[in-house]
């Protein structure tokens, strides 16, 4: 996958060129030019400070791993810091750091780890060529777009996972527990990285800066949107999973409920026969004591009595 673009006028006129070329295209009249470095080299790193000129503090953080998403302003170039997510079957997160510079005709992007694939990227690039003649801007939508995207759909998986176990706690289905506390993992590490997504839109599109111009104006307007639409999702989801525990506890203590009441209405049931029977076992003489009536007595009360109470208990849906 190619690392290096760039663009002319708008147009696209070279891709995949060696790093080391960067710094000759950007004193070409009207070039852009965008390049990634993953897991960057010392060479690579001094590039980025001598030929760019980027900050030292901009490129201590962008080697340090675990910055909140934000962005920085300085001097020459402004250094952005986001995350993409994975959500995988076991119901944990992975982020991957994305360090973002950005100067007036270059736009670097720095990456952890091969995690976050830059295909989606490249894809949003090649299906707008007529945006490009914003240059930087339609560069850094590109990848904002990808990664907010990428937010979004992690949040309508966990909303899934969320919605299944709902229907497993009410169809009563043990271990539910240990993958409700996973989904809440999971969502408290979503929202970290995606919340923080509003101020950067929001500080990105003001007017202090000149990145966005009027074209791209409504794509990040739009991307904003997705963002807020993402925070809306989390914070109703935030709510279902802390309900979740509380539902579990309700629908086990209703069950527990209709056992006792099954375990005391057979408890009376069998409580018949044995004091029939042990009233009639006594060694004492008491009426029909030797003889047949006795006996009949003693087994009709028996069945009788027994029938009658489970017959009271299933009317009242004891049984």
């Amino acid at each position: 996958m190619g690392r290096t673009r760039l663009y002319r006028n708008g147009e696209l006129v070279d891709r995949d060129f060696p790093v080391a070329d960067v710094a000759s295209h950007l004193e070409e009249p009207g070039a852009v030019v965008w390049f990634d470095l993953c897991a960057p080299s010392e060479e690579e790193i001094g590039l980025l400070r001598d030929e760019l000129g980027l900050h030292e503090l901009a490129i201590e953080d962008a080697f340090t791993e675990r910055q909140r998403p934000k962005v920085d302003r300085y001097p020459t170039h402004l250094f952005l810091s986001v995350y993409a997510v994975e959500y995988g079957d076991d119901h944990e997160i992975k982020t991957t750091e994305i360090d973002v510079f950005l100067t007036e005709r270059a736009l670097v992007t720095v990456r952890e780890n091969e995690s976050y694939e830059l295909t989606g990227v490249l894809r949003r690039w090649d299906s707008a060529p007529s945006l490009a003649t914003s240059g930087v801007g339609f560069l850094l939508h590109g990848l904002l777009d990808d990664v907010v995207d990428g937010h979004y759909a992690v949040a309508q998986r966990i909303d899934d996972d969320i919605e299944a176990l709902e229907d497993r706690i009410y169809q009563e289905k043990p271990h539910v527990g240990r993958k409700a506390l996973q989904l809440r993992r999971a969502l408290v590490q979503l929202r970290r990285v995606a919340l923080p997504m509003r101020e950067v839109l929001g500080s990105l599109m003001h007017r202090d800066h000149s990145i966005v111009d009027d074209a791209m104006m409504p794509y990040y307007l739009d991307v904003k949107d997705h963002t807020l639409f993402t925070a809306e999702l989390t914070e109703s989801m935030r709510e279902l999973v802390a309900n979740l525990r509380e539902a579990e506890v309700a629908v086990q203590g209703n069950r527990l409920n209709s056992i006792m009441k099954k375990v005391t209405s057979w408890a009376a049931i069998i409580a018949v026969p044995t004091a029939i029977s042990g009233y009639y076992g006594m060694n004492v003489p008491y009426p029909g004591f030797e003889q047949k009536w006795g006996f009949w007595a003693a087994t009709v009360g028996i069945f009788g009595l027994s029938y009658l109470l489970y017959v009271m208990f299933k009317r009242r849906d004891w049984l």
